[in-house]
């Protein structure tokens, strides 16, 4: 190798840009920091620009891990690992992969919400790209700014229902970055192509506004038209300037994600996580919750707490996979109840419905609580995604183990400081009987001489995988059906060892391995419905397996 032209070795995608010399030590891609050999430094011209000792790669991690175990809050974790992965993505995605259940809820949820809280005062430097209003007309012009050619993958935000923590605006940014970064050490998608994107309409939410710290446009949202056609501007600049990429919508508010998704999910390779995402891993969750039950899934009862687009996207793919196991989609919809804000989703009720609760307001009588529509309509399930904590009460879990010897108790909302009850509610309300699953972690819990582990619904075990079929088989569009191939390997991936102790997901630590499984399975998909845009490989696993990111140290010289 010519040493005055190191690529970024991204040869699995496309040719890479060239950087030469000391270049290395500010390019992150390619950066070794003191693990450069003695050879590399003296051909790179490196020599005084490093300490003298040459570390190994694995003599890195555990420094690496003795500073961060040191640091006395999660928050300061977070910064030290931002930090990291701005200076050398090598040990960064190898310190995550090799200690995945220690490190995703530092870099994700929980943390990632106070770090989004908190992102206008942490700041320090970006990892993608802001585009506000203000760039109207120049869209096109500004995606060109960014210095990685040959973007394959897009997680973008507007920032307006950042988890359960609502409107932060530009703060948002710590969302995308956290969700590329779980495509890379989840599911193998080189960091190269990838690019974080929040889209600044301006906020709603006025205290943020009034702080000197916020880095975002100080107006309130723009709506309507106005915003509609920065959306169109955007979608059209992304297919010209990065025509192969997959779009990932990102924590868009209820009144622009279910328009948006209609809009461009025919138009751009593009989906949802809030819908599609949680609606997979859910009806997972659900599925591996049946295997403890023994029950059939067109026979399940859900209520759901919340009707935004997370509950409704998950009621949706319940519908989808129900008429496959016999039921009419009216059928299959009359099986889904709704609480929201104002009661029971029902037809009359007296207000206005949105377009996406319409299909889940059932003839009833009016009902005010929760508590009383679990013990009017007995579900078998109650699901979370409110974003309203403490809303699963003492009562809500009793009466939910009253009416059925497992019940399936699903908290989802994000970040834990949301979630709708904690497992130690939910296992000691219920006499330990409950099938508990919640979208944050929660530690392990012993009740009466029996350790419960609960699983995390946590969308981590689908969108990395879904995202990198759909990207090795250039699939012109990312299908309900492909989610639901994803929900089923998902669940099909849970080992009776998982189920022995409550968990109705498998261990985070085989996650490569579960987007390997999920990536084939939307992949193989693409290929059987037509929408792939390459040949079907012979081994559609090992294209996958091939194509997989792996973080160790190249040798330049």
């Amino acid at each position: 190798m010519n040493p005055s032209a190191l690529s970024t070795g991204l040869s699995a995608w496309g040719e890479p840009p060239l950087l030469t010399g000391s270049q290395v030590l500010t390019n992150p891609l390619l950066n070794k920091g003191t693990a450069f050999t003695d050879r590399e430094r003296d051909v790179l011209g490196l020599r005084g620009l490093l300490p003298p000792r040459v570390f190994t790669l694995e003599e890195q991690l555990q420094r690496t891990l003795t500073s961060l175990r040191s640091k006395s809050s999660n928050i300061e974790k977070y910064i030290y690992l931002t930090t990291l992965q701005n200076r050398n993505e090598v040990l960064f995605y190898r310190t995550v992969i090799d200690h995945i259940e220690e490190m995703v809820p530092l870099i994700y949820t929980p943390t990632v919400g106070e770090a989004c809280q908190k992102y206008g005062a942490i700041y320090t430097k970006p990892r993608g790209m802001f585009i506000s209003l203000r760039d109207r007309g120049h869209v096109a012009e500004i995606l060109r700014h960014w210095p990685q050619a040959g973007v394959r993958l897009i997680v973008v935000t507007d920032g307006e229902r950042i988890l359960g923590l609502g409107d932060l605006g530009a703060l948002g940014m710590g969302i995308p970055v956290g969700k590329l970064a779980l495509y890379t050490a989840c599911a193998g998608l080189h960091p190269g192509y990838t690019l974080p994107i929040t889209l600044d309409v301006g906020t709603d939410n006025a205290e943020l506004r009034a702080g000197s710290a916020y880095i975002g446009l100080k107006q309130p949202r723009a709506r309507g038209a106005d915003y509609d056609d920065f959306i169109e501007e955007f979608a059209l600049a992304v297919k010209e300037v990065f025509p192969k990429a997959l779009v990932q919508w990102e924590d868009f508010g209820n009144t622009n994600a279910f328009r948006v998704l209609h809009n461009y999910r025919h138009r751009l390779p593009s989906f949802n996580d809030d819908i599609q995402g949680t609606a997979a891993v859910a009806l997972a969750g659900v599925l591996g919750g049946l295997r403890l039950t023994g029950g059939k899934l067109a026979e399940q009862k859900i209520l759901f707490l919340g009707a935004g687009e997370a509950g409704t996207g998950i009621a949706d793919l319940y519908v989808a996979a129900a008429r496959d196991e016999g039921l009419s989609e009216a059928e299959a919809r009359l099986r889904c109840w709704f609480v929201d804000s104002k009661g029971l989703v029902v037809q009359g009720r007296g207000d206005t419905l949105a377009s996406h609760k319409l299909p889940y307001a059932h003839k009833h009588a009016p009902v005010a609580t929760l508590a009383e529509a679990v013990k009017l309509l007995k579900p078998t399930a109650l699901i979370g995604v409110s974003g309203m904590p403490a809303t699963f009460t003492r009562e809500i879990v009793e009466l939910m183990a009253a009416n059925n010897p497992r019940p399936i108790i699903f908290a989802l909302s994000n970040p834990t400081s949301k979630a709708e009850c904690t497992a130690e509610q939910a296992y000691t309300w219920s006499s330990g009987r409950a099938i508990f699953a919640s979208g944050s972690p929660f530690p392990p819990f012993e009740l009466n001489g029996v350790r419960h582990v609960s699983g995390q619904g946590n969308n981590i075990y689908i969108f990395p995988g879904v995202g990198l079929g759909a990207l090795v088989s250039e699939a012109r569009e990312v299908t309900d059906a492909m989610f639901l191939s994803a929900a089923r390997t998902l669940a099909g991936l849970v080992q009776t060892e998982d189920l022995a102790m409550g968990r109705v997901y498998p261990s985070l630590t085989k996650i490569r391995e579960v987007s390997l499984k999920i990536a084939t399975a939307v992949a193989t998909a693409a290929h059987d419905s037509g929408l792939a845009s390459v040949p079907r490989p012979d081994d559609i696993t090992e294209d996958v397996r091939g194509r997989m990111f792996e973080p160790v140290y190249r040798e330049y010289v």
